[in-house]
């Protein structure tokens, strides 16, 4: 499926024009392939599943058809792996502001499968209910933004806003790695989730609402530090690191 959608830039001036395309494939992939995606400027969006399959859409925007159709995505798939890339031409070298265009990827994999990686400059990353063994993901600038994901997941992030949240809980062992070098991390948890909590805040505060924490946050030179087990510990371990910014851990019930 492809259309070619015209629509006026309410950010810019009455004249400019964005022009936009849409395509969607469907491939039949294994329940554990590791998947990998990169973009440059835009969003990815990740929602696990129980179908066998990986269903890949995407947006293209750009402010002229030359551009538009400059920008390629790319699926390479093999026995086990699948590999998924925006391609952009060359940012220009003079411009004051790079038009070269953005790509936002909706992408539905199995629930079971790993993203070995997932790369964006700029934009919004966002991961829902994946089961897998890991997620890694990296984001330039922009937001972070990851539901139910019961994996090894590890997180990083140049600068903006990170929330980790869990509208349940379940006993099995995995890990969520923080890592936010300017910014805010965000943790929701439920009432009666177990956890080892491991949080540092080197310039910035913590915030914690488990009240069953038997001992509070340290203070040093160092920044702010957390190091603590939470409803009996369990297997789980959440691990949270921002080096100029805040972090809340929030007991939320579902």
């Amino acid at each position: 499926m492809a259309a070619l959608l015209l629509l006026l830039n309410g950010c810019g001036s009455a004249d400019k024009i964005v022009l936009q395309e849409v395509s969607e494939k469907v491939y039949t992939v294994e329940p554990t392939a590791n998947i990998s995606i990169h973009n440059r400027d835009g969003a990815i969006l990740v929602y696990g599943s129980d179908v066998n399959e990986l269903r890949v859409q995407s947006l293209k925007r750009a402010y002229s058809k030359e551009r538009l159709n400059q920008i390629a995505i790319d699926v390479s798939t093999q026995p086990g792996a699948v590999s998924i890339t925006a391609k952009f031409p060359a940012r220009p070298k003079w411009a004051l502001r790079d038009s070269s265009g953005t790509v936002d990827f909706t992408i539905v994999v199995p629930a079971t499968a790993s993203i070995a990686a997932l790369d964006l400059n700029a934009g919004e990353v966002f991961l829902d209910s994946m089961r897998g063994p890991k997620v890694h993901a990296r984001l330039g600038d922009g937001r972070i933004f990851a539901r139910n994901c019961f994996t090894n997941l590890n997180l990083a992030m140049n600068r903006g806003t990170l929330t980790l949240t869990y509208d349940w809980w379940l006993q099995e062992k995995f890990s969520a790695r923080v890592n936010v070098a300017q910014g805010n991390a965000w943790v929701f948890l439920p009432t009666e989730a177990a956890f080892h909590l491991l949080a540092h805040a080197m310039h910035g505060k913590i915030a914690n609402d488990f009240n069953d924490l038997p001992l509070p946050a340290r203070s040093s030179a160092r920044g702010m530090t957390i190091d603590q087990i939470v409803n009996g510990g369990g297997s789980a371990t959440i691990n949270l690191r921002v080096e100029k910014g805040d972090i809340k851990i929030a007991e939320a019930n579902p």
